[in-house]
């Protein structure tokens, strides 16, 4: 059993084009949804938007939302941890580049090949349930 469990929020970012924004944090391999950990005190949402302030430049308002549920999987980039997260869709209509500790960005569209460099969370739960119609 893990011996600790990270509480996250974490945002499927979609575009025009139904691609989903994914990051890779620097010095990792897998990439993920954008987002990170709840601070104490923290709502779910206040720690999405200051996240993706962080990383991303990004803000939405909490209004621009729409929570997807909650998940618990093993954690891609942290030996021995689990992640509970909380997950919530928004529409991105502007370009957006990596800062604080993101290294590298990339668009998933639904038709794209799914590589073995996706967390968990998000090949396991995330891609089935937004893009439920298609193929892993």
């Amino acid at each position: 059993m893990p011996s600790r469990t990270l509480n996250i929020a974490a945002a499927c970012l979609l575009d025009d084009a139904g691609r989903l924004l994914l990051v890779r944090k620097r010095g990792t391999r897998m990439f993920m949804l954008p987002g990170g950990k709840r601070e104490a005190g923290e709502s779910a949402l206040q720690a999405l938007t200051r996240e993706l302030d962080e990383e991303l430049n990004l803000q939405l308002c909490e209004a621009a939302f729409v929570p997807l549920g909650h998940f618990n999987e093993m954690a891609a980039n942290e030996a021995d941890t689990r992640v509970e997260a909380d997950i919530f869709r928004a529409a991105l209509d502007h370009p957006v580049a990596p800062a604080a500790e993101l290294e590298e960005l990339r668009w998933l569209h639904p038709d794209d090949p799914r590589g073995n460099d996706l967390a968990p969370l998000l090949r396991l739960h995330v891609l089935p349930l937004i893009w439920a119609a298609r193929p892993l």
